[in-house]
């Protein structure tokens, strides 16, 4: 899940929309609530935000420190105009990279990605046995041939392998994959996804990688 900041309501909303239709989702939040929020929310949902966009809003150098304490997603920030001193500006207030608009979503996605494969150690894709599954939004491969998914379950696969270790609930994969503010989908179709999901990998793999125990959540294993 992206958290976008803007003041401005349908440029929030613009990207939203573009977000959306390549599997993402996002939450927009004002910049005089961001502040509370940021300081308010909780761990675990903090663990669902993958990257902060912040747009126009005033004051916006403060807000990259107090993304840092809560988390290590990357910050990007959206210009309207190039400004080299503005830009420098944000550069030394923490923030990971400066955009200017407009610029594709595609794009944001890809930034992101790059940003977080060099903080992670990653090499764009994660291989567990005979499966490989890109960061940047391409199709898991099974043995080196594509596995085409819905793009909630290639979400959820994605969050699972980024997540390879330890556990997460279903509430933690609700959140990533349909964010935190969404209301009007019960958190329960994560069932519906992940079963479908474990049914693809178990024909394709010949057995199931994705154990799950009651009330500690799925965790993605090699065989």
């Amino acid at each position: 899940m992206y958290i976008i900041v803007d003041e401005r309501d349908l440029v929030a909303g613009g990207y939203a929309s573009g977000f959306d239709r390549e599997g993402v989702s996002t939450a927009g939040i004002d910049p005089g609530e961001f502040q509370e929020w940021i300081g308010k929310v909780s761990d675990i949902d903090m663990c669902a935000v993958e990257a902060f966009l912040i747009g126009d809003c005033t004051n916006r150098e403060t807000l990259p420190k107090l993304i840092r304490e809560r988390s290590k997603a990357p910050v990007l920030c959206l210009n309207d105009r190039q400004s080299l001193d503005e830009t420098l500006e944000l550069f030394a207030a923490g923030v990971d990279d400066v955009l200017r608009k407009p610029v594709h979503v595609r794009e944001i996605l890809a930034r992101v990605g790059a940003i977080s494969r060099r903080a992670l150690g990653e090499q764009g894709h994660v291989t567990i046995g005979e499966l490989r599954v890109y960061l940047d939004g391409r199709e898991p491969e099974v043995k080196d041939v594509p596995l085409p998914l819905p793009r909630r379950e290639c979400r959820i696969l994605e969050y699972l392998v980024r997540n390879r270790g330890r556990r997460v609930t279903k509430t933690q994969i609700f959140n990533a994959v349909y964010g935190l503010f969404d209301e009007n989908v019960d958190e329960n179709v994560v069932e519906s996804h992940i079963s479908k999901l474990r049914k693809k990998l178990k024909h394709r793999l010949g057995y199931d990688p994705i154990d799950s125990k009651r009330y500690l959540g799925y965790c993605i294993e090699r065989r």
